[in-house]
């Protein structure tokens, strides 16, 4: 009597992933690079947040790789509105900026891990496998970034929609009648931003909450 040899086990089915940026360059670069790769599988492509959720709600992917400056809906507003209807989603946000309040605002978000678009050729495939087994993705000069800032007093709503009006270019006087405030109520808002920055004017003031996320153009 002969027995059978076992039949080999069966591979593990690849890792879905949706990859979501405005550029289609970028996302053409990162399907080439995950093709290489047995174990992803690319199944969707987004331009913007809007098209994300949809394609989420289609395709259901494993992994979702999210960039952050979008037009229409940015990568933080779709994370949460895929994460209402999906709370166990995987979500790694993608940006060309490191900066601690953006990086915040994604983590608390709900995304499971942040990369910069510099070291994607490096830690992507890995940072996919590691999401995708429920682990975090948080580089260490992420970690380092966040690190920097912890204690620092944040700025205010009020504040940062101060410091919006001045990044366009707008004086105390301009921002106070479009804030319906007084030009004094500017410029207490004012000083308390450059305080709480570390700033020693107002441009760079605004120089900061643009390097930091606070603010954007």
């Amino acid at each position: 009597m002969t027995t059978e040899a076992p039949r080999p086990a069966e591979p593990p089915p690849p890792i879905r992933v949706l990859t979501v940026d405005d550029h289609a360059l970028l996302r053409e670069g990162i399907a080439s690079m995950l093709a290489q790769q047995p174990d992803l599988q690319v199944v969707a492509e987004a331009g913007n947040g809007r098209e994300a959720v949809e394609a989420f709600r289609l395709h259901r992917p494993d992994v979702t790789l999210m960039d952050l400056q979008m037009p229409l809906m940015g990568g933080v507003e779709a994370t949460l509105a895929i994460r209402a209807e999906w709370p166990h989603a995987r979500i790694v946000a993608l940006t060309t900026y490191k900066g601690d309040v953006q990086i915040r605002r994604a983590l608390q978000a709900g995304v499971s891990g942040y990369l910069l678009k510099s070291m994607l050729r490096k830690e992507l495939v890995e940072g996919i496998r590691q999401v995708h087994a429920g682990r975090r993705l948080v580089p260490s000069e992420i970690a380092a970034e966040l690190a920097e800032h912890l204690l620092d007093e944040a700025l205010s709503p009020r504040e940062i929609e101060v410091l919006r009006l001045v990044a366009q270019g707008g004086s105390n006087k301009r921002v106070a009648s479009l804030l319906t405030v007084t030009e004094d109520t500017i410029k207490a808002h004012m000083k308390g931003i450059l305080a709480k920055l570390g700033a020693v004017d107002r441009t760079h003031a605004v120089t900061i909450a643009l390097r930091r996320g606070i603010i954007e153009l």
